[in-house]
């Protein structure tokens, strides 16, 4: 009997870096084509209503046993609502800035599952014990962690604040509970777009993990161990992983156990066999101390039939036990040279995951970057737009002026009124030196003017 003492913590966050070919097998075969295993990003409406279908269990007609604590039976709506309550005065905020009917925003949940640079949505997938742990329990003693998840969820609202979550079911219709969450991470204050944004990189970064489930996974313990009134601990955390590590996640891991468990009962008839064998002895070397000798020769004894046989049957029954314990002494050293060799790689294993991880950070940081100087190369853009747009417009109204004053200064009656307003222009640097002296001192004819401003239009933009 195995006795468990410790129970492991999963913390998993949607990421598709994290979707492993088993993930993708698993998902594939699945008539909802997610899995909880896939940890995949939910990036668009396709996405978030391939999570609807296999969290909510809609694939088929068939009663599973989940349950919801938080949302409805349909997370694209709960989503939806949630965007709806988020955002939309950011929306509308941004959309009022725009003179361009084409740069607004009509739906927010719209526009950010059709911008490949944003996820729709986050999943988390927490899960407390494994299937090791849950395998001999009863449905109704799993279902006392209901109560556990719901701490959870209001555990997660608390320590991050900017995660908005819009549904949360429990699955226990599968080998060990889990708890899926579905929700947005919200950042505010943006300098470019809308105040309000969907922020997945922001919210959740290498550092604010590693504290959130430091944090979050402590206190599933404490509310396992109230609900349950027990005394459990926690697997040691595998620094850098968002789950714990243990054994049992090994390649083969499972296999190999149940085939010490098959060996093992056969240890156990073999030594059934041999303590039949050790009463058998007994029994044999009875007969011996009873032999009796034939007549009056005493080197010869008298060996009755049934004795006889029972000997022979000695005989053979040592013979095939020593056979059967060699085979099942040799398969079982196999087994553990098999088990020691797979410990053995372990190290290996964590060296190689934590490089990987490495490596993935470094994408993910260098990503982040490009994405931020694209966003802001973006937004130059439009206010380089803006401000040429802007200089047009003044560069128009500064030759309607030019203009008009040139003409009031050729014909018009009240001249000197002009020619004052001209000083005073020039006075107050409304008008620079060179324009000043060729107003005042123009005396072509008035059908000139057009030609003098004309040129003078092309001279300044040259």
């Amino acid at each position: 009997m195995i006795y468990i003492t410790s129970l492991g913590y999963s913390f998993h966050i949607g990421s598709d870096k994290n979707k492993k070919n088993s993930s993708k097998a698993s998902a594939k075969s699945n008539l909802s084509g997610t899995t909880s295993k896939s940890n995949n990003a939910i990036q668009n409406a396709a996405g978030l209503s391939k999570c609807d279908n296999h969290n909510c269990r809609k694939y088929d007609d068939k009663e599973y046993d989940v349950e919801i604590i938080r949302g409805t039976n349909s997370i694209v709506n709960d989503v939806k609502k949630l965007y709806k309550d988020e955002f939309e005065d950011a929306r509308l905020e941004y959309n009022s800035r725009q003179v361009r009917e084409d740069r607004k925003i009509k739906d927010y949940f719209t526009h950010v599952s059709n911008n490949t640079k944003s996820d729709l949505a986050c999943e988390i997938i927490i899960e407390l014990g494994d299937m090791e742990f849950w395998g001999t329990k009863e449905i109704t003693y799993k279902k006392k962690m209901t109560n556990v998840f719901e701490e959870q969820v209001k555990s997660l609202e608390e320590l991050v604040p900017n995660f908005k979550i819009a549904s949360a079911i429990i699955h226990y219709d599968e080998k060990s509970p889990h708890l899926h969450i579905i929700g947005v991470p919200i950042k505010y204050q943006n300098k470019y777009g809308m105040k309000k944004q969907v922020g997945k990189s922001s919210v959740f970064t290498k550092e604010s993990l590693t504290k959130i489930q430091d944090k979050i996974r402590l206190l599933s313990i404490e509310s396992f161990n109230k609900e349950y009134q027990t005394n459990y601990k926690l697997k040691q955390k595998l620094k850098g992983r968002n789950k714990d590590y243990h054994i049992t996640e090994m390649d083969n891991y499972q296999q190999m156990k149940d085939n010490i468990e098959i060996h093992q009962r056969y240890l156990k008839l073999i030594e059934e066999k041999n303590n039949d064998l050790s009463n058998k002895t007994k029994e044999i070397e009875a007969i011996l101390d009873n032999l009796k000798s034939k007549g009056f020769v005493k080197s010869e004894l008298v060996l009755k039939v049934v004795d006889r046989d029972k000997m022979i049957a000695f005989i053979n029954l040592v013979n095939k036990t020593i056979i059967e314990y060699q085979s099942v002494a040799e398969l079982t050293a196999t087994l553990k040279e098999l088990e020691s060799e797979l410990l053995s790689n372990r190290d290996r294993l964590k060296l190689l995951e934590k490089n990987n991880e490495d490596l993935s950070l470094n994408v993910d940081s260098l990503t982040k970057s490009i994405k931020e100087k694209d966003e802001e190369i973006s937004e130059l853009k439009k206010e380089n737009l803006n401000l040429k747009s802007f200089l047009e417009k003044l560069k128009d109204k500064f030759y309607f002026i030019k203009h008009f004053i040139f003409t009031k200064l050729i014909d018009h009656k009240e001249k000197d009124k002009y020619v004052q307003l001209t000083h005073d222009l020039y006075e107050h640097r409304g008008l620079d030196e060179d324009d000043y002296k060729k107003l005042i001192n123009f005396s072509k004819p008035i059908n000139s003017s057009r030609d003098y401003i004309a040129k003078e239009k092309d001279d300044y933009e040259r």
